[in-house]
């Protein structure tokens, strides 16, 4: 396994719309386990196949606390198929995002239908952090980041922030 570089915003790459997986083979499966050894490594939740400049739609999810034995999961092609009618709001956070936070209004619980490790087809309900992490690694799939379900003006202040810290730490690299 080996850690990969995390792509911040703003980048391109992170707008992508992501390829469908044909198979989970061998060089899935280790995209998935270098996945998982990045998120846990930058103390993450979850984690797309963009994020790390893959294009593939692989998604990881870890919502077990400090405290609880970890329960990964590793996603290809994750598609929702049912939705709550209720909604939740939650605060979220993401990798390529460092430090910055919002509330995002998200379905209460998902239905995801997915391939697993060993290319079975499963599906999953997910309720809570779980249901709200799936949704927020789908929308990295489509190139959708947390801060586009927020305020044009929250948005454009998070993303400026973040573009003056890139280039201050290109000037002192």
């Amino acid at each position: 396994m080996a850690k990969l570089p995390i792509i911040v915003a703003p980048d391109p790459r992170l707008k992508i719309k992501a390829q469908p997986v044909q198979t989970v083979d061998e060089d899935v499966r280790k995209l998935m386990d270098d996945m998982l050894e990045t998120m846990y490594g930058a103390h993450g939740i979850g984690l797309a196949a963009p994020q790390v400049g893959d294009k593939r739609r692989v998604i990881v999810i870890d919502v077990a606390r400090e405290n609880e034995d970890p329960k990964p999961i590793a996603l290809a092609n994750p598609q929702i198929v049912e939705i709550s009618d209720d909604d939740r709001i939650h605060e979220e956070g993401c990798l390529s995002l460092p430090e910055h936070y919002a509330e995002v209004q998200r379905p209460d619980w998902v239905k995801v239908r997915y391939l697993d490790r060993d290319n079975e087809i499963r599906e999953i309900k997910a309720e809570g952090i779980m249901a709200t992490c799936i949704q927020h690694e789908i929308d990295h799939l489509d190139g959708v980041l947390f801060v586009d379900h927020v305020s044009s003006l929250k948005r454009n202040m998070i993303l400026r922030k973040l573009q003056k810290a890139k280039k201050l730490a290109q000037q002192t690299a």
